[in-house]
């Protein structure tokens, strides 16, 4: 079975989501389709309907991040030695050679991936390019426009 890796603030994120969704959404859920039973005919019911639609999807969603935790590779980068190198779990900050704009980029799991925080999915081609380099290397990021080329400035184990 393959795992999946995932930041240590990842998994505690979707812990708590579960616990949410076990705890408080699922017996709202439950709470709402017992009244709308009490209201009489279930074929014309729009609230019982809407309220199985909700438990539906509170009960995938408890399957699908389950399935996620019980297949992750948790990884904590402070554990791993500072080595320099860009590796899963670090921060990155990138010059473009050919704009020199500056970016920074968290390297996370698939799940953990939000480009509004700066947090880069390992699997994504800009991270491929990236791990396994130094601080001073050239990173070639294939796009569909053509290839871009990235210095890395800074590698940080947060």
């Amino acid at each position: 079975m393959q795992k999946y890796p995932m930041t240590v603030e990842g998994e505690a994120a979707l812990q708590a989501e579960l616990t949410e969704l076990k705890t408080v959404a699922r017996p709202a859920v439950i709470k709402d389709i017992a009244e709308a039973r009490e209201h009489g005919d279930l074929k014309e019911n729009a609230e019982y309907h809407a309220a199985r639609e909700q438990q539906g999807f509170i009960e995938g969603r408890i399957q699908d991040i389950e399935g996620k935790l019980s297949n992750s590779q948790v990884i904590d980068i402070k554990s791993i030695p500072h080595s320099g190198k860009v590796l899963f779990g670090t921060t990155v900050s990138l010059i473009n050679l050919d704009t020199d704009e500056q970016v920074q980029y968290r390297i996370v799991g698939d799940d953990e991936a939000d480009i509004k925080q700066n947090k880069i999915s390992v699997s994504s081609p800009i991270a491929r390019a990236l791990i396994g380099k130094e601080e001073g290397d050239v990173a070639v990021v294939q796009v569909p426009a053509g290839a871009v080329e990235y210095e890395i400035d800074e590698v940080k184990h947060l």
